[in-house]
Order: structure tokens, then sequence, then C-alpha cells
């Protein structure tokens, strides 16, 4: 409950990567290291030159200034962010003391990594950085990636998502001697009433959704701007490609005819009629899926059967995107325990079970690390 009382909003895990750092000086990791992003890093060296990546984002959805309520009732705990993510910090930080305080043996160096940058707008770019412009990038042969509670999924494929803020701007004026003018919240409706009726697939399955809207300065004021952000979802490149020329259609639709209808209105007299959009790309997360015969895979599946854990393979959108898109080996899985409400303010975390779940991330990073072999994603 420490670390989840630790504010790290996009953009803003500074505090949070500090104290993490700390935990990692307390075990006696080599090369602690906070990076210019902000990243964390910690290392346990091997013999081989390969490199086993153990990560688990710091960052919270909430935005600055989120009140970081905690309570326990019974056994669980209570807090934005208690599940997502510090209950994955908190199950690595346990796996790295672990190695430490056993000398528990390794031939591939294993690479400990608080990373930035998953939630959001944060748009992977903690992990995009390790995996670009680190020195490690091309070294890590294969990635654990430890996110939320729980043992019942392996998330093997990654789900492709991008994301758009589009804005448009008008004359604007008074709602009563400038009325007729074009009205960038009114073009805003009907763009999102045409992408709406839009179509998709229920395999490969896509989504959509319009999840903020924002514009306008008072009752009676014709607006001079409007604004929406836009998730779209799938697990095929091609159902990204197709609703993203779905949107930008709406979007020059809905705006033609709010144009029309100022021009015919007959009420609205200057000669600035026109609406301009901008579509800004503000996310887009790669897509990929493992080879069902890689290591890590099989490595996984084996250390579940030894445990007695059921787990689904299953497609998610995680850290874990950006190795798989790339080639890498990769898996992200859970801490254990149970949790639930994430991203609200009632989210909590159950720790019954977590010792199950330490014990299969365990057991997965000291095979994986027993031997320099990684397969490749496709």
């Amino acid at each position: 409950m420490e670390l989840a009382g630790i504010p790290a909003p996009p953009f803003g895990e500074a505090p949070r990567a500090e104290w993490l750092a700390a935990k990692f000086k307390e075990i006696v990791l080599d090369d602690v290291r906070i990076d210019e992003i902000g990243n964390v890093l910690g290392v346990r060296r091997g013999t081989s030159s390969e490199v086993i990546a153990i990560s688990a984002h710091i960052d919270t959805v909430f935005p600055a200034g989120t009140a970081l309520d905690q309570r326990s009732q019974a056994r669980k705990l209570y807090g934005p962010g208690i599940s997502d993510n510090a209950a994955g910090v908190t199950a690595m930080i346990s796996v790295a003391s672990a190695f430490q305080r056993f000398r528990l043996p390794h031939t591939a160096t294993l690479l400990f990594i608080g990373n930035v940058g998953e939630e959001g707008e944060g748009d992977l770019r903690g992990m995009r950085h390790i995996f670009s412009e680190s020195a490690w990038k091309d070294k890590i042969v294969a990635s654990i990636v430890i996110d939320g509670a729980g043992t019942d999924t392996i998330i093997a494929d990654a789900l492709g998502s991008r994301r758009f803020e589009v804005t448009l701007r008008g004359p604007g004026g008074h709602s009563w001697t400038d009325f007729g003018a074009p009205n960038p919240i009114v073009a805003l409706a009907r763009a999102i009433q045409l992408f709406s009726e839009t179509r998709v697939p229920n395999s490969p399955k896509t989504t959509f959704n319009v999840g903020v809207i924002s514009g306008g300065t008072s009752v009676n004021s014709i607006p001079e701007w409007a604004s929406m952000r836009v998730d779209i979802r799938s697990s095929s490149a091609f159902e990204i490609e197709r609703l993203e020329l779905e949107l930008r259609q709406a979007v020059k639709r809905a705006m033609r005819e709010e144009e029309n209808r100022a021009e015919m209105s007959g009420n609205y007299h200057h000669e600035d009629k026109e609406l301009e959009a901008v579509i800004k790309v503000i996310g887009n997360r790669p897509a990929g899926e493992l080879d069902r015969k890689s290591r890590i895979l099989q490595i996984a599946r084996a250390v579940d059967a030894h445990l007695g854990i059921l787990a689904q393979v299953q497609r998610a959108s995680t850290d874990a995107n950006i190795p798989i898109s790339l080639g890498r080996e990769a898996i992200a899985i859970g801490a254990g325990g149970h949790g639930g409400g994430a991203h609200t303010l009632q989210e909590w975390f159950d720790p019954k079970d977590r010792e199950l779940g330490l014990e299969r991330i365990l057991l997965l990073v000291l095979a994986l690390a027993a031997n320099g072999e990684a397969g490749v994603a496709r």
C-alpha cells in the first residue's frame, strides 16, 4: 500500500521511480539507475551475453491530483492503482529479492525494469525506449511483463490500438448576434454519430470508443473549438487502418454538412463560414502474435502444469506489445492474488494466492535464464 500511495500519473512517474530505485539498491542489484525517460533499471549479472527482462510498469491511469485514498476490508486492499500495477511492481521486487537472498543460479543476465508510460497516453514509451534506444535493446532475448493480479491468463498476443485527438475549429461568436455560424460542437456531435454507425467484425474482434469530448466557452457562446479522443482496437492491422479511414471520412462529412447549414441558413452574414479540422494520432500500439512453439510459452505452460494452474492464452494491450511486434519472445502475466475495479477509484487487490503467483514468476525466470536459447515471435 506504500507504493500505491505514491502518485504516478502519465508523464509524472518520477516520485515512484525514486522509490523503486531505492528498493533495488536495498536488494543490492547491480547498476541501479533511472534512465533518461524515467525507467528504473537494476541488473543481476549472469555468465552469458543474453538477457532476460522482467518488467512491471510504474505508472497509473489516474491524473495528477487524484486522491489516492486507501483502506483495507477483510482481506481486500482498496485504492487507485493497488492492483494495476502496484501488485506487479511489488511482485517484481519480491522476485529480485529472492534471487539475491538465496543466490539462485542463472546463466542469462536478469534485467529488472520498472518502466514508465504503459497506461493511456504513455503509449508504451518506456518499453519503446528500452527496445529502441537503450544499451539493452539487442541483448534481450525474452521478456516477462508483470501486469496486474491473477494467475489465470498468459498474454501472448499483442492487441493493436490507435488513438486520435480530433479538434474542430470555427469562427465562434455570440449565440444571438452570430446565430447561424458553423458550430464545431454540432459538427463534432454529427461526426460521432456517423462514426458510431461504422460496422465492425466479430472476428477479428475490433472495437472503437469515443472516450473524451470537450470544447466551448459558455452557454451563450458559439464555440470556437471542440475536440474528442477516439480509441480504435483490433487484432487486425487492416481493421485499424479501415476504421481510421472511416473516422476521417465521418469528420469530413460532418464538417461539410455543418458548413452547408451555415451557408443556407441566411442568418450568418460573415465571410468565414468554414470549419477546420486537425486529426492527431496520440497513441499507436503495434499488434503481433507469439509463436505457439516459442520457448517462453512452452516454459510458461510447463510451469503452470507443475503448479496446477489452468491459464488461458489471451490477447491484450500490454508492454509486451513492443517486443512481440519486434519478433522477440515476450508474455505478460499477473502477479498472483486477485484484483478488480481496475482504472477506477474502487480498485482492489486480494492477496490470497499471491504466493502462487510469485512462485510462478520465479520458476519461469529460473527456467528461462538457465540457458541462453530463445525463439522467434511472428
